[in-house]
């Protein structure tokens, strides 16, 4: 007897929809699984054996499964339930031989209990966008597949608990709750940070705009410490914006069970060690990579130039475009890349070149050494370039309190809703995302400006992506003075901060 079902295959970060079809008869002892499997797929076959046994189900002896489309690579064990069912259906354990209505997801223990799998909350999007009714998961699995409003989430624990609920739909339980998110963090707060005005000014321009920060400085001058609290001043995640953060998350297997929605904008912070693939993404079964897990939120490179240079090249695209195209000979995928970098650097290999507490040791050949691991074309790519001093202790044991967070934040948010109200490019709503028409619409300058960007332009040699640029963060300074036009003075601060 033949039987069909519907499951999904993750590829990149979203999902296509596969049908499992099954035909069991008599004859001798088979298992024959078609439709480009991967080792983790074919090795179901020994899972699911064993798991109808000890379920108190008996399997056919001649199995033929197919996984269609056939020119699709399916990996992961998250085909391990739709197999079973499919077995027990063709065998006549569950009643329904097409189940076309459900999507049916999870990975089988050689006792019949269903485990949780990645991926799922890309694959409920996919079953709703074609009509499906529901979702068939295991109970770990069921406040992220909930999220997706339109489907009936049915939380199975065991096999058989999953043959008795499509033997009667009716008599199941939906999953009613609403999708818990993790507890939020309490970000470090920016009160906490003594002296460096200028950094503490540049990081809430690049907040208000989106805007890629490098911090140069001496060890313990701050910038780590700087780099951690701009996720306290940044909007929180909307709730586009928290589905696409968490379907990457659950794609790469990084979101904790029961966990509905992201509730935090991501902060990524990789060792200097990170390989290319490990920044990017890729692999033979491509991977999202750290830009794309600090999608929406905040990627940050401490110790810039001690990563390796090939891997710092690839982040060049991403960058500029927002999106990584990762290219296979079967298949290519694009992964979401909308990141804010902040990146961290000495400003020399012992790292107390202008330091004016300690004396640099190093010589002019090993600093220029130093700086010339970041190549020019990346360094044009990040809008602010900040260098710090060492904070004097009488400033550190000061009793005067800084700004907090949440003031910096109102700030900051001011600033975001007047860009949300200009015509968005290409999905940014920040004026880190203007360019062409829109950059010139909203980047009106005064005569005094023009006058200073083209004698900047002329004195520092400014190229096309830096004369962009630098009118980009001008906006930005000018929407936290809450000004309608750019200015002279916006200019000039956005080019203190280019050099």
């Amino acid at each position: 007897m033949l039987a069909r079902l519907q499951t999904a295959a993750v590829l990149g970060i979203e999902a296509l929809l596969v049908q499992v079809e099954v035909d069991a008869s008599p004859g001798f002892p088979s298992f024959t699984l078609v439709g480009l499997p991967d080792a983790s797929v074919r090795e179901s076959r020994v899972r699911v054996r064993t798991a109808i046994r000890h379920s108190g189900f008996k399997p056919p002896h001649h199995v033929m499964v197919n996984l269609a489309p056939a020119d699709v690579r399916k990996a992961g064990a998250s085909f391990d339930l739709p197999i079973a069912l499919g077995i027990l259906a063709a065998g006549g354990e569950v009643l329904r031989r097409d189940i076309a209505d459900t999507l049916v997801i999870g990975e089988l223990s050689l006792d019949g209990t269903i485990q949780p799998t990645r991926g799922v909350l890309a694959s409920a999007v996919a079953a709703a966008r074609h009509g499906l009714r529901h979702v068939l998961v295991a109970p770990g699995n069921a406040a992220e597949a909930a999220v997706v409003s339109p489907l009936h989430v049915l939380p199975v624990g065991s096999l058989r608990q999953a043959v008795e609920v499509l033997n009667d739909p009716g008599g199941a339980t939906p999953w009613t709750r609403p999708p818990p998110g993790l507890p939020r963090v309490r970000s470090p707060d920016l009160g906490d940070v003594r002296g460096q005005a200028l950094a503490r000014r540049a990081l809430e321009i690049a907040a208000a705009g989106a805007h890629h920060l490098l911090l140069i400085g001496p060890p313990g001058c701050g910038k780590t410490m700087l780099a951690k609290r701009l996720p306290g001043v940044l909007p929180e995640l909307s709730q586009d914006e928290a589905i696409e953060a968490t379907t990457i998350h659950s794609v790469a297997g990084m979101l904790e069970g029961g966990v509905g929605l992201l509730v935090d904008r991501p902060f990524r912070a990789p060792h200097h060690t990170a390989s290319e693939v490990a920044l990017i993404g890729g692999g033979s079964v491509p991977r999202p990579g750290e830009v794309t897990l600090a999608h929406h939120g905040v990627l940050f490179l401490d110790e810039l130039p001690e990563f390796n240079r090939r891997a710092l090249e690839v982040m060049r695209q991403p960058l500029e475009e927002g999106v990584v195209r990762i290219a296979r000979a079967a298949r290519s995928v694009s992964f979401p890349a909308r990141f804010q970098l902040v990146a961290a650097m000495n400003p020399c290999p012992c790292g107390h070149l202008g330091d004016g507490q300690r004396r640099c040791a190093c010589t002019a050949t090993q600093v220029h050494q130093y700086a010339g691991r970041i190549s020019g074309p990346l360094r044009d790519r990040l809008d602010l370039v900040v260098r710090l001093r060492a904070v004097p202790l009488a400033t550190l044991t000061s009793e005067v309190d800084a700004e907090d967070s949440a003031t910096v934040r109102a700030r900051v948010l001011r600033a975001r809703a007047r860009q949300a109200e200009r015509p968005n490019v290409d999905g940014w709503r920040t004026n880190a995302g203007l360019a062409g028409r829109a950059l010139q619409a909203c980047c009106r300058l005064d005569a005094a400006g023009v006058e200073v960007l083209e004698t900047a332009a002329e004195r520092l040699g400014l190229t096309a992506r830096a004369h962009a640029r630098t009118l980009r963060v001008a906006r930005t300074i000018a929407d936290l003075d809450e000004s309608t036009y750019v200015t002279s003075r916006h200019v000039a601060e956005a080019l203190q901060f280019r050099y």
